[in-house]
């Protein structure tokens, strides 16, 4: 919980509190067995959750950053859509999109932002999930009560999720608004799809960050320590992965009077080197949902791109093209939250004395 009452009593009696208020008189019989009229505890923890995050100061905070962070960037693409507007240096179709991926050099796009600045919130809504309740002394009292284990972890990344939904559509919708509001430039429907799409990638992206600092906040004891893994491990793949990538990749570059098979053979490699990071992966898969144009996400031959008609991909062939690369985010985030429910199911819970 993100504010937790001094007496570690109180949440359980709150917790107890809404639970009767929301059951039915009939949902029980003699035996204190529940009915269907029952209001599942599952529930009624995220609903908590959920609250207690937006009433939290550090979200406040966070959201704050994030918001400038997203309006400074709005700013930027509009300046430099109209400046290429003017010298016709801009393409203007799928310009609703662009307002996504364009910048004029003094901050980043929006889509760069939330690769850069939405781990930061999926961390700080999850680094003392669990390890907070344990050292409050809340946490054996809550499983004391009629709550499973499982029902308590799925609740804390239900309604983190749900939040971080909540803020990056609301965001989306910011930004398409005052795109709309500015440029004067209606989207098309797939123009509409193409940014859903990339919100909810985002969604799954921010979820993998979630669900890796609710592992550290379950193998750590101390909330310091566990936002102190999270962050090193967002700044090792945000900027210092890329740095070893490169210097990979000189170290090991064939020369170029070598065989065209050789050369590929060490670009594929690369790629997949690449690809081990979660911020690569959500940037392959949005630059291909927002960018038509792109054709292509690994190396091409002479032979490939000869006779290829320079149009744009329709948005079932983008989502053909980035599904690899959505198939892994879904992957890491589902074996993120596996390692978690499985190290929480089997740790021991003490109550303290």
């Amino acid at each position: 919980m993100i504010e937790t009452p001094a007496n570690p009593n109180d949440f359980a009696r709150r917790l107890l509190r809404r639970l009767k208020g929301r059951r039915r008189p009939e949902a029980e019989d003699g035996l204190g067995i529940s009915e269907p009229g029952t209001i599942s505890p599952f529930w009624v923890i995220v609903q908590k959750e959920f609250g207690d995050h937006m009433r939290s100061w550090r979200f406040g905070i966070l959201i704050g950053i994030i918001a400038l962070a997203c309006i400074g960037s709005i700013y930027a693409a509009v300046t430099a859509l109209k400046d290429g507007v003017k010298t016709q240096d801009t393409d203007t179709s799928f310009l609703f999109l662009q307002m996504f991926t364009a910048s004029d050099g003094t901050l980043p796009a929006f889509s760069t932002f939330v690769s850069f600045l939405g781990p930061l919130m999926g961390i700080a809504l999850g680094f003392d999930a669990i390890n907070s309740e344990r050292g409050k002394g809340t946490l054996s009292r809550l499983l004391s009560q009629p709550i499973y284990r499982d029902d308590f972890i799925r609740a804390k990344f239900t309604a983190s999720l749900l939040l971080i939904a909540v803020v990056l559509f609301a965001l989306g919708l910011l930004v398409m608004g005052l795109g709309l509001f500015t440029i004067g430039y209606p989207p098309t429907p797939e123009e509409v799809l193409r940014v859903v799409l990339f919100l909810l990638v985002g969604v799954i992206y921010v979820g993998f960050w979630l669900n890796l600092s609710m592992l550290l906040s379950i193998r750590f004891r101390q909330a310091a320590t566990s936002a102190l893994s999270g962050i090193a491990l967002w700044i090792f793949f945000s900027v210092f992965y890329g740095m070893i990538a490169s210097m990979i990749d000189k170290a090991t570059m064939p020369p170029e009077t070598s065989a065209l098979d050789i050369l590929l053979r060490h670009a594929d490699r690369m790629l997949l080197l690449n690809r081990l990071s979660p911020a690569y992966l959500f940037s392959e898969t949005t630059g291909t949902l927002l960018t038509p144009g792109i054709r292509s996400l690994g190396p091409l031959t002479t032979e490939q791109v000869v006779g290829a008609i320079a149009s744009p991909l329709p948005l079932g062939q983008s989502l053909l093209l980035c599904w690899p690369q959505l198939v892994g985010l879904l992957a890491a985030t589902m074996i993120c939250f596996g390692l978690s429910y499985a190290l929480f199911m089997r740790q021991e819970v003490r109550s303290r004395s």
